[in-house]
């Protein structure tokens, strides 16, 4: 997953995308050690060294990775629980400038929670 990460903040520089990593493994250091090793560019939190964290409990994550991609109102346009790349690009191209722009949320995507709702 971070191969792909790592290229979609370079496909994207000038645009208004953010990348946000949450973490649970209990080990620090070694989420250090990974964010260096991975190059990890973007903002990651630590969710309290547990699978039960605040994080993962506010956003009803089950599984790792758990990906959501909201758009600049905060609305949730895609949320999977498998890193399905093509699926990412897909979304990403619909809802940044450049991409095919769709107002409507994609087939398997949450439609019209803000970002406070899940």
């Amino acid at each position: 997953m971070y191969p792909h990460e790592r290229s979609l903040v370079k496909r994207y520089p000038s645009e208004r995308f953010a990348i946000v990593g949450i973490n649970s493994d209990d080990d620090r250091e070694a989420i250090r050690k990974v964010i260096a090793k991975e190059e990890i560019s973007w903002r990651s939190f630590w969710d309290g060294g547990s699978a039960d964290g605040p994080i993962a409990a506010a956003w009803n994550v089950r599984g790792w990775p758990t990906i959501y991609i909201l758009d600049r109102e905060g609305v949730i346009r895609y949320k999977s629980f498998v890193a399905n790349e093509k699926e990412i690009d897909a979304t990403l191209d619909r809802l940044l400038p450049g991409g095919a722009r769709s107002e409507q949320p994609a087939q398997g995507d949450e439609k019209g929670g803000k970002s406070g709702q899940r």
